[in-house]
């Protein structure tokens, strides 16, 4: 087997936390398959979040009324993005695996992640209109989240105050990583680690190595191919794709729910 080179972008304060020791089992045991493991520790590395114009070196196309998306993708095509953009685009083109390492802030990924997505997942370098979802630009990679929650499971389940866990990661598996043609594994959550024992916490890292020796061949979440969407319905779904699904008792999935009953767990575990 060829030597897969996997990127964990990092984003938490602490190397001390419960985050950065299952950060450190993913590294030890990826290494000790023979993977190439490069971390981008974001603060550590006091990684930029902001996305404006110190992102483009020289003169802008319309500084008039700047577009950051346009602006970005002539810089790209130019060779004129800053060097820390240039060299977080390296790390993604040479990855075959990406893991999004982070806490969940506020149902969604701390500032300094966010900023690592929207600076360095850029139009042009990561998807365009015709290059998302099932064709993709990095359809060949494999990318997965990796997250500690300050709630317990029981509160993200479909009768939990937080609302369904699939719900929630629906705009970030679906809207940023599978649009960017990415093979989305399911993710790794590690449920209120401040909340339990130490005991409890070493069993979740437990689990987690386990998860490590089988990720590289792990099936991937499905999504429904860019195919089955009419670009002129305005990307609806295709009247023989619905109509297959009109006696079926659950959705296609989390957003193309077609007002049906949600696939239980499909954003959590492939094969569901």
């Amino acid at each position: 087997m060829a030597t897969k080179n996997v990127l964990i972008v990092f984003a938490h304060q602490s190397a001390t936390s419960f985050c950065a020791a299952a950060k450190d089992v993913a590294v030890e045991v990826l290494k000790g398959q023979g993977c190439n493991v490069v971390v981008s520790d974001l603060y550590a590395m006091k990684f930029k979040a902001v996305a404006n114009q110190e992102d483009i070196v020289g003169e802008l196309k319309n500084p008039q009324n700047f577009r950051y998306a346009e602006e970005m993708m002539l810089a790209w095509q130019d060779g004129r993005l800053s060097p820390d953009i240039v060299e977080e685009q390296k790390k993604v083109t040479e990855a075959d695996l990406i893991i999004l390492h982070f806490p969940m802030y506020w149902f969604s990924f701390p500032g300094v992640l966010k900023g690592w997505v929207d600076r360095v997942l850029t139009l042009g370098f990561a998807h365009t209109c015709e290059k998302r979802y099932s064709q993709g630009i990095f359809r060949d990679k494999r990318i997965m989240l990796s997250f500690t929650t300050g709630s317990c499971e029981s509160m993200f389940s479909c009768n939990g105050v937080n609302g369904d866990m699939n719900v929630t990661l629906w705009p970030i598996q679906n809207g940023i990583l599978h649009y960017c043609g990415f093979q989305v594994l399911g993710p790794q959550i590690f449920w209120a680690p401040p909340s339990i024992s130490p005991e409890e916490r070493e069993s979740m890292l437990s689990a987690w190595r386990t998860r490590l020796q089988g990720l590289l061949s792990e099936p991937a979440l499905t999504f429904p191919l860019l195919e089955c969407f009419d670009p002129g319905m305005g990307f609806k779904l295709k009247p023989e794709v619905h109509e297959k699904h009109v006696d079926a008792s659950h959705g296609l999935t989390v957003g193309q729910h077609l007002g049906k009953a949600l696939p239980p767990n499909s954003q959590l575990r492939a094969g569901i």
